[in-house]
């Protein structure tokens, strides 16, 4: 009887002959299917069917296609001049007639509107406006009082020198450069243009420190002319009111120049900025006493009723008192 624990009997090893052979066989099978796609000739067709292409030809654009493409290009560039051309020129939502209105009322309330920087005559009030960059009209008074009684002439101005003027101002913010810039342009005022501030928009620009808001400014203010000078204020209402939107003060301008109607733009520039200014604030508009509170299409209105149209008392126009100890040029 056979031992229950020996181990069952190995199957017989194929012999090397007999295992090589099917390997043999199946490599020259693949060699032979790698060589048809290098090497080999394909097969001739049979006789009566035609050769398969062996690539899709590239079809050439037609007349047509090119005409459309043309065509869509076109209307893609259209799309595009049309779309740039009604972010600079935005539809505004109010009729001419209500425009009209809102400045009527503001001519009422406010019937002699000047500007709120002191001054004593046209060169103070360039150098006032000057200082005023990024500062409050209440700032550049109380550090102006005391310059403009000491000098009030660019020629006076140029002798008092950049490190008593920088002394005068240094309440001011910038007042480094803004010094420099009173004492440089009051040097060409006396040496180029007679120790009168000059009338035109470029001779203005081509002071030190005085760039387009401020010669709008002069150019109103002091000459009567028909600009309108963008500030802050007046940037806030074009876009909040929705009447003259933009994103730059210059877009701003522009739209306002164009609505704006005729025998109401001497003024406009002021009743915008003290519209801004005590009513239409920034943070909180105080629709409650605004005259226009029917007609305004701001998101931010909280009120509907406009207030009373009475005149408020203004400034008189014109070269507004002298501080104590100043004289007026010439007299």
């Amino acid at each position: 009887m056979a031992d229950k624990d020996a181990s069952p009997k190995a199957p017989a090893r194929k012999s090397k002959a007999t295992a090589t052979k099917p390997r043999a066989a199946k490599a020259a099978k693949d060699g032979a299917s790698a060589s048809e796609g290098t090497d080999r000739k394909p097969a001739a067709p049979k006789a009566g069917k035609a050769p398969k292409a062996s690539a899709r030809p590239t079809a050439k654009p037609s007349a047509k296609a090119g005409t459309k493409a043309a065509a869509k290009s076109g209307a893609t560039v259209a799309r595009a001049t049309k779309r740039k051309a009604a972010e600079s020129h935005p539809a505004i939502p109010y009729s001419a007639e209500e425009i009209a209105e809102i400045f009527r009322r503001f001519a009422v309330q406010r019937p002699h509107p000047t500007s709120e920087l002191e001054h004593v005559n046209t060169f103070t009030l360039l150098v006032a406006v000057v200082l005023s960059a990024q500062m409050t009209d209440a700032g550049v008074n109380r550090a102006t009082r005391g310059l403009f009684a000491r000098a009030s002439t660019p020629e006076a101005m140029a002798a008092l020198g950049e490190d008593e003027i920088r002394e005068a101002i240094k309440t001011i913010g910038f007042f480094r450069t803004k010094a420099k810039n009173v004492q440089r342009l009051s040097e060409m005022l006396r040496d180029e243009h007679g120790g009168e501030v000059p009338r035109s928009r470029e001779a203005l620009e081509g002071l030190p420190g005085v760039g387009r808001k401020t010669a709008n400014v002069i150019m109103n203010t002091a000459f009567g002319e028909e600009t309108l000078a963008v500030d802050t204020h007046i940037l806030r209402i074009g876009n909040r009111l929705k009447i003259a939107p933009g994103k730059t003060p210059e877009a701003v301008e522009e739209g306002f120049l164009k609505i704006i109607p005729e025998g109401f733009l001497r003024h406009a520039h002021h009743w915008l900025i003290l519209h801004g200014r005590f009513v239409c604030k920034a943070r909180k508009p105080d629709c409650e006493h605004c005259v226009i509170a029917d007609l305004c299409k701001a998101d931010e209105k909280w009120c509907d009723q406009p207030a009373p149209l009475i005149a408020l008392p203004d400034a008189p126009p014109g070269p507004q008192p002298l501080p104590p100890g100043a004289t007026r040029p010439g007299g």
